[in-house]
């Protein structure tokens, strides 16, 4: 059985030098053809691919067409997210499910019609019959996320009228998804903890009064007791994670697939497929792993020096995963600050004196005012740069005790309100199937007979 799997290995490394030996480019290709890679105009700025009412990402400014930076801006429906989350933690209340309103209908509601909404999302909460068995028990698996687009994907074959794409179907189904998915969460990790981990599972009922984050932290903790001012603190972080605009690679993804006229488990689904790389959301758990190995390397937390040359290390390739990045740095389209690391780096310091984390606090601190430094003087890079949500986003999950296996899992089930209300503007406005072009390199060649073909790495000849 061993000699088969060597034999096949072997036969797979032939079959990839095939591949190569066919195939490539040449990088100067790319800029001789005016090839906007990854949808990037040269400035960096993004490649103007369609309009929306829905969410305002703001970072820099053009003058004299260069990019000039600025102090990150993020708008929901063209109001501030840190006027939504001032106003939730004045008046001591949670906020995801208005903002989830905001994001889809476009105005903020009324208490009655906030209430109401809470109520429908409560009543939703709950898996359709035999879901939970057929789905989930029955297919445990290592990833939460692979688990959850799944599990949307098959919410297609429990809805009566799934390829309906009118306005009131996709806003039902939109809902129901919002309410629903951090349920397939926090089921999925409980049989996930089960299967592979060989630790005990729960499952508690619904509590169907309960607000977005509460029924979260409920559901992870084995005797469902949370504090106010924890799942008031998710609630924060759901809000952050919501939405941010129509460009980031996960919400495009929905809206190339809704342009299609599919239905919306499809598009759902393919959107928390593309959340889970880690060049978009999986970046939380690229943050975590780094500073588990920072924080067991360097020995004095205290000593800038010190951690400075663990910085430069990871830049030099020498330290964390070979890749040279400082995960949680960097973004896009922010540039001097990102609005939502601004608000969770506040909020985490607050925890981290409640739960003697302050020494912890710091050392992120630290990486945060040492890190653009870093990058120019050991890089040699002269691009401002900021730390982004993923780099405190862990850290506050860790003070709740959230498990890793869901922090990109929790960045889902919080987007899903700006997936649904982009899918939404996309199909209601959109009018036109999302196809871009690519430019062919082949030449033309002439098909040669079989037994006129020379050896290759298939044939082993």
């Amino acid at each position: 059985m061993i000699e088969r799997k060597d034999e096949l290995n072997e036969k797979l490394l032939e079959l990839c030098d095939e591949y190569r030996s066919h195939n490539g480019f040449n990088s100067e290709d790319f800029l001789t053809y005016g090839v906007k890679r990854g949808l990037r105009n040269p400035d960096g700025t993004g490649v103007m691919a369609g309009l929306t009412n829905i969410c305002n990402v703001h970072g820099f400014v053009m003058a004299d067409g260069e990019r000039v930076p600025d102090e990150g801006k993020l708008t929901y429906r063209g109001i501030d997210v840190n006027d939504i989350v001032n106003a939730c933690v004045e008046e001591d209340r949670f906020g995801f499910e208005e903002t989830a309103w905001l994001l889809l209908f476009g105005s903020l509601p009324t208490k009655k019609m906030l209430d109401g909404f809470k109520m429908t999302l409560g009543s939703c909460r709950e898996l359709p019959d035999n879901f939970t068995e057929d789905m989930i028990l029955k297919n445990p698996s290592r990833d939460i996320m692979n688990k959850l687009s799944r599990s949307v994907l098959s919410l297609y074959s429990y809805d009566d009228n799934p390829d309906d794409t009118s306005l009131p179907n996709i806003m039902k189904q939109s809902i129901k998804l919002i309410a629903c998915l951090p349920t397939i969460m926090t089921y999925a990790y409980q049989v996930k903890r089960r299967a592979f981990d060989r630790e005990s599972m729960f499952f508690h009922p619904v509590d169907n009064s309960l607000s977005t984050g509460e029924s979260i932290l409920r559901a992870l903790r084995p005797d469902t007791k949370f504090t106010d001012s924890e799942a008031k603190l998710l609630d924060l972080c759901m809000i952050l994670h919501a939405e941010h605009g129509g460009g980031n690679n996960s919400t495009f993804t929905a809206r190339v697939l809704s342009s299609s006229g599919t239905d919306t488990y499809s598009a759902i689904s393919a959107a928390i497929g593309a959340l889970k790389g880690p060049r978009h959301g999986g970046a939380n758990l690229r943050v975590r792993k780094m500073m588990t190995e920072l924080k067991e390397s360097v020995k004095d937390w205290k000593d800038e020096e010190e951690v400075y040359n663990y910085l430069a290390g990871i830049i030099r390739k020498e330290k964390g995963d070979g890749t040279g990045l400082i995960y949680g740095f960097g973004h896009a389209i922010y540039t001097l600050s990102d609005p939502r690391a601004v608000i969770l780096k506040a909020t985490a310091e607050k925890l981290a004196g409640e739960k003697q984390m302050l020494e912890e606090f710091d050392l992120y601190r630290t990486i945060e005012k040492l890190t653009p430094r870093v990058m120019s003087e050991v890089k040699g890079s002269s691009k401002v740069i900021c730390a982004n949500v993923d780099f405190y986003s862990g850290f506050v999950y860790d003070m709740l005790g959230i498990p890793s296996e869901l922090f990109t899992p929790l960045f889902a089930v919080s987007r899903i309100a700006g997936w649904c209300a982009h899918r939404i503007e996309e199909v209601t406005y959109g009018g036109r199937i999302i196809r871009p072009a690519y430019r062919s390199m082949v030449h033309n060649k002439k098909y040669t007979p079989i037994s006129q073909r020379g050896g290759s790495a298939v044939s082993g000849q």
